[in-house]
C-alpha cells in the first residue's frame, strides 16, 4: 500500500482510510493510498515549513545537482515508470514512455535557468537624488509551495511546478490526483534518493478537493499552483484569499481551432488528430471547438473521417495503441452525455459516438451552431471534434471569443496576414498559427486569458512566480 510523505515519515491516513486505485481500461486494482484528514495536511505544512528554513540555505547550484541526480534516477526506471503512469491512467503506453522522457528535457531547463537568475541593478543617478545610491534586487523564497497536480500529465506538470520550487529554496507538499497518484509517489522516492530530504519534499493525497482547500486555508502555506478544473481554481482561490496566499492557476479551455477557406486541410487534418485525440482528447489546452469554413468543411470532414478510420480505439499497454480510454467510467459518461445533449439541441453525430465501459471513440459533430453550449462553455475532455461553420473570419473570432475561457487557441490559412489578423483578436493565453493549439513546450510562458486562469507556467516564468522580489538599497553609497 502506497502512503502519504510527510516530513521524513511514511504514514497512513490518521483515521486510517483509504483509496483504491484502478486501471480503467482493465478495472484491476493496483494499489491503495491514503485519505488524508485535516491533521494530516496540517501536519505536512508544519513539517515543510521547519524543513524549508534549512533547505533554502543550500546554494542554487547544489540543489540543481540534486534535482539532475532526479533526472537520472528517472532515465534508470524510464520502463518501470512509463507502465505504471499507462496502467493508472489509460494513456496509451508510447504516450507514457514520452511524457516519462520529457523529465529529461524539462528539470535541466529549469535548473539552468535557475543558475542564470542574476537579479537587476539600478545604477546611481537614474533618478533625481539618486546620485549616490545603488540598488539591486534578488528573488528569495516564498516559503510552503502546494503543488496540486491533475491526472492528465502528471509527470509533465510535475516537472512544471516541483523542480522550479525546489530550485528558487521553497518547501513542497505535493498533492496528486486521487485517480492515478501512483507515478508521482515513485517521483517522490526517487527525490528523496536524490538528495531532496522529507520535509522538503512531502506528499499528500485525497480524494475531491478536500485536501486542497484544507492546505489552501492554511496560513503557513505561501502559495497553491494548481492545475485543474475552472471550478476548483475559483474555490481554491477563495481559500488562499483568507490569508493573502500567492496563487497560480492553469484552469479549463475551450480552445478555438479556425480552419480558413484557403487552410492547407490535409495539414488541418493532421493537426486535429495530434492536437484534439492525444491523450484521448484529455487535454486543457486541446482544441476543442473546430470553425470551419463552409467552401472547405465538407472536404475537412471526409478526410477526417477516414483518417479517423485507422485509429481504432485499443487497449492502452498495445504499444500499437494511439486512443486509448479516460481517466474513468464517470469521465466516460460525462462525454456521453455531452454528445447526446448536443445532439438533442441539432447537431450530428457523423462518425464515432459509442462508449465501453472508460472507452469513448473518437466522435465526429457536425450541424453545430454557435449558439449551443459547446460552441461556447461546453468543456468536453474527451475525443469529440464538433465542427461549427462560418462564413467569414470575422464570425470566426466572434465565435471564438464567446466562450468564457481563453487558454490557447489556432488557425489555418495559407495567408499570413490572416493568420495574424487572427492572432491579434484571439482572447487567450497562447495562439498557433498553421497547428492545432495543443502546444506546450517547457520554455513556452504558459497560462490563460479569463476563467483559464492566473499567471504563466514555464521556463521564463515559474521561477519568479515561485518566489518573491527583495530590493537591496545601498543608499549614500558613493
Amino acid at each position: 500500500m502506497a502512503k502519504n510523505l510527510i516530513g521524513a515519515s511514511w504514514c497512513d491516513a490518521s483515521d486510517g482510510k483509504t483509496i483504491t486505485i484502478t486501471n480503467p481500461a482493465t478495472n484491476e486494482v493496483i494499489d491503495t493510498v491514503p485519505e488524508s484528514t485535516k491533521e494530516d495536511c496540517d501536519r505536512a505544512v508544519a513539517s515543510a515549513k521547519v524543513a524549508q528554513k534549512e533547505w533554502r540555505k543550500l546554494p542554487v547550484w547544489e540543489r540543481a545537482e540534486r534535482l539532475m541526480k532526479f533526472v537520472s534516477l528517472v532515465e534508470r526506471d524510464k520502463d518501470e515508470l512509463a507502465k505504471l503512469l499507462s496502467d493508472e491512467t489509460g494513456k496509451p503506453i508510447t504516450e507514457a514512455v514520452g511524457e516519462i522522457a520529457n523529465v529529461s528535457i524539462g528539470v535541466p531547463a529549469f535548473c539552468e535557468r535557475a543558475k542564470h537568475e542574476y537579479g537587476t541593478v539600478i545604477p546611481a543617478g537614474h533618478e533625481k537624488g539618486q546620485e549616490k545610491t545603488i540598488q539591486y534586487t534578488v528573488q528569495e523564497p516564498l516559503g510552503v509551495v502546494v503543488a496540486v497536480i491533475p491526472f492528465n500529465f502528471p509527470s509533465d506538470l510535475f516537472c512544471q511546478k516541483v523542480p522550479p520550487a525546489l530550485l528558487m529554496g521553497n518547501a513542497v507538499i505535493l498533492k496528486p490526483s486521487a485517480h492515478n497518484p501512483l507515478t508521482l509517489t515513485k517521483y517522490v522516492e526517487l527525490l528523496l534518493e536524490a538528495g531532496i530530504p522529507g520535509g522538503v519534499i512531502n506528499l499528500i493525497n485525497g480524494n475531491g478537493g478536500f485536501a486542497v482547500q484544507t492546505l489552501a486555508e492554511n496560513p503557513g502555506v505561501n502559495l497553491v499552483t494548481l492545475t485543474g478544473s475552472t471550478i476548483a481554481g475559483a474555490e481554491t482561490m477563495a481559500k488562499c484569499a483568507k490569508n493573502i496566499t500567492h496563487v497560480t492557476l492553469e484552469l479549463g479551455g475551450n480552445d478555438a481551432f479556425i480552419l480558413h477557406k484557403d487552410g492547407d486541410i490535409d495539414l488541418a487534418v493532421k493537426e486535429t488528430i495530434w492536437g484534439r485525440l492525444y491523450n484521448t482528447g484529455q487535454v486543457c489546452c486541446a482544441s476543442k471547438r473546430f470553425l470551419v469554413h463552409k467552401d472547405v468543411k465538407d472536404a475537412f470532414v471526409e478526410k477526417l473521417t477516414e483518417a479517423l478510420k485507422e485509429m481504432p480505439v485499443m487497449m492502452p499497454s498495445k504499444p500499437e495503441a494511439r486512443i486509448g480510454c479516460l481517466i474513468s467510467e464517470d469521465a466516460a459518461k460525462r462525454v456521453e452525455s455531452q454528445v447526446n445533449e448536443t445532439v438533442a439541441a441539432g447537431a450530428k453525430v457523423v462518425f464515432g459516438g459509442r462508449r465501453k465501459g472508460a472507452f469513448y471513440e473518437p466522435t465526429i459533430l457536425v450541424d453545430v451552431t454557435k449558439d449551443m453550449e459547446v460552441a461556447k462553455d461546453m468543456e468536453i475532455f474527451g475525443p469529440v471534434i464538433p465542427i461549427i461553420e462560418y462564413e467569414d473570419i470575422d464570425e470566426a473570432i466572434a465565435i471564438a471569443n464567446q466562450s468564457s475561457y481563453g487558454l490557447c487557441g489556432c488557425v489555418i490559412s495559407e495567408n499570413q496576414k490572416t493568420c495574424y489578423y487572427v492572432a491579434e483578436r484571439m482572447e487567450c493565453g497562447g495562439m498557433v498559427i498553421n497547428g492545432a493549439s495543443f502546444f506546450r513546450p517547457f520554455e513556452m510562458p504558459f497560462g490563460g486569458w479569463k476563467h483559464s486562469g492566473i499567471g504563466n507556467e514555464g521556463v521564463m516564468s515559474t521561477l519568479h512566480e515561485m518566489s518573491r522580489t527583495k530590493t537591496i538599497v545601498l543608499k549614500n553609497i558613493l
